[in-house]
C-alpha cells in the first residue's frame, strides 16, 4: 500500500486586506452620513441602506479578520491553517443580510399602508454620498471579487450598498416630482429584494462547503472513469472529494490495481500518473491515493461506493 499527498501548493493567494481595509473606512464614512439623512429626511429607503451599510461595517470587518487569519501557517494541529476562516466569514455576513433584508422587506409593506413624510431633497443629498461611497468601494474590491467566497461577499455587499442608493434617489426623484411617498416604501422593498436572492446563493455555497460537499464542476463518475482508463487499474472505490476554500478542492480514493504492480517496482509510476490526470482533467491538485492489490479486494468494506 503506498500514500501520497501532495504539497499544499506554492503559497496562498495574496492578502485583500488593505483592499477590504480601505472599503471598511469608506462604508464607515457612508454609514454616518446615511444615519444623519435618514434622521432628517425620515426616509425608510435611506435607513434601509444605512441599516445596511451598518451590516457591511461588521460584515467588512469580519472579512478583514478572515484574511488575517487565512494567511497564518499551517501546523500540526491545523494543517490547513486558517484557510477554511474566509467561508466562515462568508456565512457570517450571509446570515446577517438576511436577516437586513427582511426587516426591510416586513417595515417596507408596513410603510405602503401607512406613508409618511418624506423629505425628499434630503434623500438626494445623502443618496448621492452613498452612490459615490460605494462606487469607489466597487472600484476597490473589482480586481479581486473572484478570488475567494471571502472577497466575493464583501464585494457583493458593496455592489447591493450601491443599488441601494441608487433606489433611494429614484425614490427622491418621484416624491420631488409627484408627491408620492409611498415611492420611499417601495424603494426599500427594491433594496430588500436585491438583497436575499443573492445572499441566498452564496450561504448555500458557503454551507455545501462546510458540509464537505463535492465541488460544483467536479463529477465523481467522471473522474472514476478517467482513472479507470490507466492501465493497470481494476477499480476505484471510497471516492470522495472536497473543499477545503475557495480554489482549493481536495480528493481521496482507494485504487485497486494487478497485484504484480506491487511486485514490480510500478507503482510510483502508476502514482505519478493518475495525480497528472487529477490535476490536468479536474484541476485537483491535492489527492491522497491509497493503492490496494487486487487480491485484498476481500478484505476492502463495500460502504462506500
Amino acid at each position: 500500500m503506498i500514500l501520497h499527498e501532495h504539497g499544499h501548493g506554492a503559497g496562498q493567494r495574496a492578502s485583500h486586506r488593505g483592499r477590504l481595509m480601505t472599503v471598511l473606512i469608506i462604508t464607515t464614512v457612508v454609514l454616518i452620513v446615511e444615519v444623519i439623512g435618514a434622521t432628517v429626511s425620515g426616509s425608510l429607503a435611506l435607513l434601509a441602506d444605512a441599516g445596511h451599510m451598518l451590516t457591511d461595517v461588521a460584515g467588512l470587518t469580519l472579512a478583514w479578520f478572515a484574511s488575517v487569519l487565512a494567511q497564518r501557517p499551517a501546523t500540526l494541529a491545523r494543517t490547513w491553517g486558517y484557510r477554511r476562516a474566509e467561508v466562515l466569514a462568508a456565512v457570517g455576513q450571509a446570515a446577517v443580510l438576511l436577516a437586513v433584508g427582511g426587516f426591510v422587506l416586513v417595515e417596507g409593506i408596513r410603510r405602503l399602508i401607512e406613508p409618511p413624510e418624506v423629505a425628499s431633497l434630503a434623500m438626494v443629498i445623502f443618496g448621492v454620498i452613498g452612490l459615490v461611497g460605494n462606487s469607489i468601494g466597487i472600484a476597490v474590491l473589482a480586481g479581486a471579487r473572484s478570488e475567494n467566497l471571502n472577497m466575493r461577499a464583501a464585494f457583493l455587499e458593496v455592489v447591493n450598498d450601491a443599488l441601494g442608493s441608487l433606489a433611494v434617489l429614484i425614490a427622491a426623484a418621484v416624491i420631488a416630482t409627484t408627491g408620492w411617498t409611498r415611492a420611499d416604501a417601495l424603494a426599500s422593498l427594491l433594496i430588500g429584494a436585491l438583497i436575499i436572492p443573492r445572499t441566498l446563493k452564496l450561504l448555500r455555497e458557503s454551507i455545501d462547503v462546510l458540509l464537505e460537499s463535492t465541488p460544483r464542476g467536479l463529477e465523481l463518475s467522471a473522474v472514476r472513469e478517467h482513472l479507470l482508463q490507466v492501465a493497470q487499474v481494476l477499480a476505484v472505490h471510497d471516492l470522495h472529494a472536497s473543499q477545503v476554500a475557495t480554489g482549493l478542492p481536495v480528493l481521496t480514493a482507494h485504487v485497486v490495481v494487478d497485484d504484480s504492480c506491487f511486485q514490480d517496482g510500478h507503482l510510483p509510476a502508476l502514482l505519478d500518473q493518475l495525480q497528472q490526470c487529477l490535476a490536468g482533467h479536474f484541476d485537483v491538485e491535492h489527492s491522497t491515493l491509497q493503492f490496494e492489490a487486487s487480491s485484498h479486494a476481500a478484505h476492502e468494506p463495500s460502504a462506500h461506493p
